[in-house]
């Protein structure tokens, strides 16, 4: 159907848009020949076409709404592991394709449902605007107001509710891929930065022998390393737990022992405190047997293990947490709960 087809009365209202046209003569040769007449496209005409178009966008904006809860349903549900064979790519990663495809989808159907409705409901005459100075005048600027009216009018946002319904669910929804993709960051801490492996009954296994430890094995004067008992450096979890089991084992003898709970913690003068460093995590490794100091390297925070690991140097904000222990019935060295408090540098969420 075309504008020929149709009554004058029946078509829309001709916009005086097209400006002064100018004849070409010897001193002008390249003139103006002006827009050519405006052709009506079948929406513009027949408003059963004008549905079919609104139906059309409201589709595409539907389809980008359940791309998107696909997308969400196959981050959530499928496997990272599970491989596909998709034809010719070939075996590839159902997870990833699965993403990428429906994520693709929810956007390419929001940008065609925009052409589409620019393209078939919004108007399209052809306007010419007369170069302006720079600052606008009062008049410009109400100009500009009147045409993003007339311009709000036309693209029938407000008459055309179906598609200002669904593009609003498209683009409400699309951003949601982005939240779900905030899971990659990683679980939520909870509680993990407050606790260790340690629990009562877990025995202390010498770090270079990998070995349970007595009371024995401890000497007067030796710094030893320890770890709990279960933890093994093939473990997928060992370097995030070791990072907060480690231990230093100490022997002093009882009458050097200036705090009064470090002591009843320790087992015959045996102490264990945490390796980290109050300050920034780093691990402490050198120990002052006549002073019983141990100092970090990284910046020389000193703490004082005969007097509840107390800061005496460096910039570490807190003593090293210590680790109550006793001996089992097979002779070993346990632990008899976890730290009463966070190992390592201090965090907000510290009480």
């Amino acid at each position: 159907m075309s504008s020929q087809d149709i009554p004058e009365e029946n078509l829309p209202a001709e916009q005086d848009a097209h400006g002064a046209v100018s004849v070409a003569d010897d001193k002008d040769p390249f003139a103006d020949p002006g827009l050519p007449p405006h052709e009506h496209r079948v929406q513009d005409i027949d408003e059963r076409a004008a549905r079919r178009s609104e139906r059309t966008v409201a589709m595409l904006f539907t389809l980008s709404m359940l791309a998107t809860i696909g997308f969400i349903a196959a981050y959530v549900g499928v496997p990272h592991d599970k491989a596909i064979y998709v034809f010719p790519i070939g075996h590839i990663n159902a997870l990833n394709f699965s993403l990428g495809l429906t994520l693709g989808v929810a956007l390419f159907a929001i940008g065609a449902g925009a052409v589409h409705w620019a393209r078939t409901l919004m108007s399209d005459v052809e306007m010419v605007d007369e170069r302006h100075p720079i600052e606008a005048s009062p008049e410009v600027r109400e100009k500009v107001f009147d045409d993003w009216k007339q311009g709000a009018k036309e693209s029938a946002l407000g008459r055309r509710k179906l598609i200002r319904n669904t593009m609003l669910g498209a683009l409400t929804l699309v951003p949601l891929a982005g939240v779900v993709l905030l899971r990659d960051l990683g679980p939520l801490p909870g509680t993990k930065l407050r606790h260790t492996m340690w629990r009562k009954g877990l025995q202390l296994v010498n770090m270079n022998t990998n070995e349970p430890l007595r009371p024995e094995d401890v000497a007067v004067g030796s710094l030893t390393f320890a770890k709990p008992e279960g933890l093994e450096e093939h473990d997928e979890e060992f370097q995030t737990e070791i990072a907060k089991a480690a231990l230093m084992i100490v022997r002093i003898q009882p009458d050097n022992i200036k705090d009064k709970r470090e002591l009843e913690w320790s087992h015959d003068g045996i102490v264990a405190y945490s390796k980290i460093c109050t300050h920034v995590g780093c691990p402490i490794s050198l120990y002052e047997q006549q002073t019983h100091h141990v100092l970090c390297p990284c910046h020389q925070s000193t703490f004082d293990l005969s007097d509840g690991a107390r800061v005496i140097f460096g910039p570490a904000g807190h003593a090293l947490p210590q680790l109550r222990i006793g001996v089992n019935e097979e002779g070993y060295l346990e632990a008899l709960g976890d730290f009463e408090e966070p190992v390592g540098p201090a965090f907000w969420e510290r009480g």
